[in-house]
């Protein structure tokens, strides 16, 4: 399969100019990042033929061969064009570098820096940021605007470091390799060229705004969908929403962690709400009617039947959390806790008396084993 013309592919013109081609490339690697085309299988490829293209355009040498030859210049031996180390390369070392340069504009955003050492551009740090929700947000999901402060592409270099826009150089203790060696005896020490501190490159004009990193310090705003039914622990990624690449590497990811606040009336169990509700010992004794909050804010009537107790469970179905994936919504329980009166008047304490009273006398087995009890202690003090 024949390959693509480099101008074609950077969609740009013969003509263009070394500017021209750099915000060209720019566009085209943005647009084509693997990462912001994970649902994208030609993406990839087409991400390495731009960086193909690039590599040749952006060099004033290979792109006049280029020009004059089209691909044949860069095929060795075949077609008329040159071969290693003849027109327009110089020494067979660097036509193999330039496949090197290459390979290294390829894989290196993907290793979060340029292999050997030669890394002109490295990936931005992911980010971590802790949002707090209400129980209410998390149930009903919500677009919530959110402030981060991050490293972002500086606007005056255009991500490049240099002032005006101007190309790195090689670095020339190291020659772009990022690493010296020294020997030491038998042995060979390899560091991090002290020169260039293992970038491989120099910038002889930093640009003055983000003093040749390419990025400066900046809070954006940026706007995040929670979806319905989020719990303490999710978590939501924003692809290339988070530091900014070194000298116009890509940005890293940033990773919105979500907390959901403690409710003063309900406790959250997964999908399923529980809700302690007070009843009335007259309305748990003879039974009846009452409302209770939910958390969406309306209100539910449930029948207590005769005879409740404290701690008494009762379910309304479908009142509870909605699930983070779909599959409906949980279900909510509640709990009675009967109260017991107090600050009685003279009037309802002869009531609750007689009442009492009367209870022995319908209830006799209950009467004689209160009897009982009280005999007992009655034998204990005496």
């Amino acid at each position: 399969m024949s390959k693509r013309d480099y101008y074609e592919v950077l969609g740009t013109t013969k003509g263009a100019s070394a500017d021209e081609i750099k915000k060209a490339y720019r566009k085209k690697a943005k647009e084509l990042h693997p990462d912001r085309n994970a649902d994208n299988p030609d993406a990839e490829n087409q991400f390495k033929e731009a960086n193909e293209a690039y590599d040749v355009l952006k060099d004033p040498e290979k792109k006049a061969a280029y020009d004059r030859f089209g691909h044949a210049a860069f095929e060795g031996g075949m077609g008329g064009g040159p071969r290693p180390g003849g027109p327009g390369f110089g020494q067979q070392g660097d036509f193999a570098s330039a496949f090197s340069d290459v390979f290294d504009d390829l894989f290196g955003d993907f290793m979060g820096q340029r292999g050997g050492g030669r890394s002109r551009a490295t990936r931005g740090s992911d980010l971590r940021y802790n949002l707090r929700v209400t129980l209410e947000e998390a149930y009903e999901g919500l677009q919530k605007t959110i402030n981060v402060p991050t490293s972002v592409m500086c606007d005056t270099c255009e991500g490049t470091g240099s002032e005006a826009g101007a190309e790195p150089t090689t670095c020339p203790t190291c020659s772009g390799m990022g690493k010296v060696r020294a020997q030491q005896g038998f042995f060979t020490v390899e560091r991090t060229c002290p020169t260039c501190q293992g970038v491989g490159q120099m910038i002889k004009n930093p640009c003055k705004s983000c003093h040749g990193q390419g990025r400066v310090e900046k809070e954006r705003a940026l706007s995040v969908n929670i979806p319905a039914g989020v719990e303490t622990g999710t978590r939501i990624r924003l692809a290339g929403e988070g530091e900014a690449g070194m000298r116009g590497g890509p940005s890293g990811d940033l990773y919105i962690f979500i907390q959901v606040a403690e409710h003063p009336l309900f406790e959250r169990d997964g999908v399923s709400l529980h809700c302690r509700v007070p009843v009335s010992m007259t309305s748990a004794a003879m039974g009846g009617d009452i409302e209770v909050p939910t958390i969406d804010g309306g209100r539910s009537r449930v029948k207590i039947p005769a005879g409740s107790q404290s701690g008494r469970q009762m379910r309304l179905r479908g009142k509870g959390m909605p699930a983070l994936r779909g599959g409906g919504h949980g279900d909510m329980y509640i709990e009675l806790a009967v109260e017991t009166p107090v600050n009685l008047t003279s009037k309802q304490k002869e009531l609750l008396r007689e009442f009492e009273k009367l209870s022995e006398e319908n209830n006799p087995e209950s009467s004689t084993f209160f009897s009982k009890v009280k005999s007992f202690w009655d034998g204990m003090k005496n």
